[in-house]
């Protein structure tokens, strides 16, 4: 079942190299109502599985060690719909620090990984 949560990173030093974190990137064909609900569900499933909406399409979480991130990759590939486009991209914690954010104009740095466990 895709509706499962658990914490990847408890009892794991925390390490800028050994940190993963996963995004998942999709495009979805939403033009029956059968495929509606099909991307509806997939995207609940990933909110389920502890993911935040960057964009629409475009979801992310910290996956925690390369060991767990594997585990949840296999999570999420259960959870793929018929149809459409699902790429999954797993970086570290290092890669994901030099993101760049925008709202508007305004320049800021992407949320670490000890600002997003204080949630």
């Amino acid at each position: 079942m895709c509706r499962n949560s658990n914490t990847a990173f408890r009892g794991h030093y925390l390490s800028g190299i050994r940190i993963m974190w996963m995004i998942v990137m999709f495009d979805l064909p939403v033009g029956t109502p059968k495929e509606r609900k099909a991307a509806t569900l997939f995207r609940n499933d990933l909110l389920d599985m502890g993911f935040q909406m960057a964009q629409f399409s475009v979801y992310y979480r910290l996956a925690g060690t390369r060991e767990y991130s594997e585990r949840l990759l296999k999570r999420v590939e259960a959870c793929v719909p018929e149809g459409g486009m699902v790429n999954i991209l797993t970086i570290t914690d290092k890669q994901y620090e030099n993101m760049v954010c925008f709202i508007g104009k305004k320049r800021s740095k992407a949320l670490s990984a000890e600002q997003l466990m204080l949630f």
